[in-house]
């Protein structure tokens, strides 16, 4: 995938805004997450994403055309304490300090609620509730020893409503996103730290176009007052601005980004 196609807008102009900021992405293999990747390397950052699909940095790097020192990768299982508690050990000796965390691994499975397996039910709360906890926990006492840190969770749409394609698993897990978002902000604000949610509606990624049976996804949005599908750079653009300096009096919040969709 090129940089122009669903990772940033045409006409942004890189910057330096996040020069010399460290940060970790989860999820960023694919969709908002490796859009969020390209949006924060692109402004200065260097970035570590953890996902188990990442390909090596340099590979990553090539493909986001950026510079390959801004990219690094590991293969973590967001739901493992240990993996994510080895992960962020092996980040902080190498770079010595943690800037930023955006937590945008999830998955959203379409199962019926008289179909949902116990297992089921605890793996979709794992990776969308437990693996935001657990990275928040590792990132926040790196963050209050610099006395600045920025934290953007990934809750949903779902987080504010019901789910448009995901189960009753999905939907309460984004809400349990929003509520941790919240008290993390009450508690570090005073330390400098940030806690902030985006909520993205219908936003085009191999995931929305696997829940939804295909051109509906096209179909659904035409009804919204901006009548179309997100893109992943759209809200990777908020992400950046929510990780940065101009954000610093932003915490709590629970960012809608979906084209209208809960106004309609």
């Amino acid at each position: 995938m090129s940089s122009g196609q669903g990772l940033r807008a045409p006409t942004s102009a890189d910057g330096g805004e996040l020069e010399g900021r460290v940060a970790v992405v989860t999820g960023g293999a694919s969709g908002m997450g490796l859009a969020t990747v390209h949006a924060l390397a692109r402004r200065g950052a260097i970035v570590a994403v953890f996902d188990p699909a990442a390909p090596g940095g340099a590979d990553l790097a090539a493909r986001l055309e950026v510079p390959a020192e801004r990219v690094r990768s590991a293969a973590v299982d967001v739901t493992n304490g240990e993996e994510v508690g080895q992960a962020f050990a092996a980040l902080l000796k190498e770079r010595s300090r943690l800037d930023i965390l955006v937590n945008a691994a999830g998955i959203a499975p379409p199962t019926a609620v008289e179909d949902i397996t116990d297992d089921e039910w605890r793996r979709v709360l794992a990776v969308n509730i437990d693996g935001t906890f657990l990275c928040c926990r590792r990132a926040i006492p790196a963050m209050r020893s610099g006395g600045w840190g920025r934290i953007v969770n990934f809750s949903s749409t779902a987080g504010k409503t019901i789910s448009t394609a995901g189960g009753a698993h999905y939907t309460t897990a984004k809400h349990g996103v929003l509520g941790l978002t919240r008290h993390l902000a009450k508690a570090f604000g005073p330390d400098g730290i940030t806690v902030n949610a985006v909520c993205p509606g219908l936003i085009d990624t191999p995931m929305a176009r696997g829940l939804l049976p295909e051109g509906s996804l096209d179909q659904v949005t035409r009804s919204f007052p901006v009548p179309r599908v997100g893109r992943p750079w759209e809200v990777a653009e908020l992400v950046a601005f929510l990780a940065s300096d101009r954000a610093a009096y932003i915490t709590g919040a629970a960012v809608d980004i979906n084209g209208g969709d809960l106004i309609v």
